[in-house]
């Protein structure tokens, strides 16, 4: 942990630097240790800031319940500091390398999502840079313009350097319960019907196949009767289909799927026992899976016989099953991870990020290479139609092909230009559309 007043000092350190970028006229970006972002960053001509700095945990209120937290944080991190209290954050996203600040100017969910929502819900207060320079601390009571519009601004409205999370009990390990389904819609009912008893910690869900998918529940507990070990040699998800129960510490379960990447690290070759032994626990994480993918991005060869399909996309629940039947007949992608959620406070409305408060959403997240003869896009554009027609929404982590109009009717323009106006007016953030997506 760093104190709040050497946060301070790095906080005028930063807009020092990010002066001297405005008054040299570079449009500006981050420079920083990870990232999550699945989709092409053109940065010529962009002066990055150094944010490194900004990955401490501030301090944590176990009366409050509440942890002040730097926005470069990584969750690893956070968790390990909250764990020492027998706290959790409210909502961890899957990935150790995810930052807290990047998590809320994305989309961030996980298993907790039924009961509290996504990553950003969670949040009660942030101290953002915006674009004209100013450190601005907001909240639903102070600057709250700024504070709902900020969730999936990606970075154009400014960049978090402090948020205050929510932090909820924990105990020491999760009793996990596989139960498995043969029917879609009896699949979907039985994800509602236990989001309706909110009677477990945690829900989530996996696809194997059209006729193979599995509700799975968490539940903390005190004691374990056996505990589970999927950082080495075994491997969380195939558990799914072989355990009717399982038992994880609480912090094992929060990485459950970071060893291997869900299953994409089948991508690696350490899903072979031989292989997976010689690689050792250290390498077995998403941050070595993501430093070999960019790397073989920048040696490799293009190849126009596969499309990457990286997705995860919000259904309401009602159209689930047909988006299920659209994915199975017209992607092809499986395990497919299904995690669902809904707001959770229906009163307020984060116009970059707007669902309807009275639904509950289904999470798809489906991630693979596809066979393909078609023109570039064929996949994500047929993903991305189906989901409007649903009334669905997706993540703008990763590859976009929205045109600038439809783009426009799903994140709300009037809110997002008038926060531009406010506190980026002379545009040194680039826009979100030609963030996100205009790179063509």
């Amino acid at each position: 942990m760093d104190t709040l007043i050497e946060h301070q000092r790095r906080c005028e350190r930063l807009v020092e630097e990010f002066s001297s970028a405005r008054a040299a006229g570079a449009s500006v970006g981050l420079a920083k240790s990870t990232s999550n972002l699945f989709r092409h960053r053109d940065q010529r001509n962009t002066r990055r800031i150094d944010v490194r700095g900004f990955r401490h945990v501030l301090q944590i209120d176990p009366v409050a319940m509440t942890a002040d937290v730097e926005g470069m944080t990584t969750y690893e991190s956070f968790v390990d500091e909250t764990l020492r209290h027998g706290l959790l954050p409210t909502v961890v996203p899957q990935l150790k390398t995810i930052t807290v600040g990047g998590a809320v100017s994305g989309i961030g969910i996980e298993s907790s999502s039924f009961r509290y929502g996504l990553v950003h819900e969670t949040v009660e207060e942030m101290e953002i840079l915006t674009g004209d320079g100013r450190i601005v601390v907001c909240s639903r009571d102070r600057n709250s313009d700024l504070f709902y519009g900020f969730p999936n601004s990606y970075g154009t409205l400014g960049y978090a350097l402090r948020l205050r999370v929510r932090l909820i009990p924990a105990q020491s390990y999760v009793h996990l319960t596989h139960e498995a389904h043969t029917n879609p819609r009896a699949f979907f009912t039985s994800i509602c019907e236990r989001v309706r008893a909110g009677a477990v910690d945690y829900l989530d869900g996996t696809v194997f196949s059209r006729d193979s998918m599995y509700v799975t529940t968490g539940e903390f507990v005190e004691n374990a009767p056996r505990v589970s070990n999927y950082k080495y040699m075994g491997i969380y998800y195939r558990s799914i289909r072989e355990k009717r129960e399982d038992w994880l510490t609480a912090r094992d379960y929060i990485w459950r799927w970071d060893t291997d990447w869900f299953w994409c690290s089948k991508h690696f070759g350490v899903q072979n026992p031989v292989v997976r032994f010689l690689a050792t626990p250290w390498a077995l994480n998403s941050r070595t899976y993501q430093r070999i993918m960019r790397l073989s991005r920048r040696v490799l060869p293009d190849s126009h016989r596969t499309e990457s399909v990286i997705q995860d996309v919000d259904i309401p629940l009602d159209n689930a099953p047909e988006f299920f039947d659209f994915l199975m007949k017209e992607i092809g992608i499986l395990p497919v991870w299904i995690c669902p959620f809904h707001a959770f406070d229906s009163t307020v409305t984060f116009p970059l990020f707007a669902v309807n408060p009275d639904k509950l959403y289904i999470n798809f997240g489906f991630w693979d290479m596809v066979p393909t003869t078609h023109e570039d896009g064929f996949f994500n554009r047929k993903v991305e139609d189906k989901s409007l027609a649903l009334g669905g929404r997706k993540g703008l982590y990763s590859t976009a092909w929205y045109d600038e109009a439809t783009f426009w009717k799903l994140h709300d323009r009037k809110s997002y230009e008038d926060l531009r106006a406010a506190y980026d007016p002379s545009g040194i953030f680039p826009d979100l559309y030609a963030k996100c997506v205009g790179r063509r």
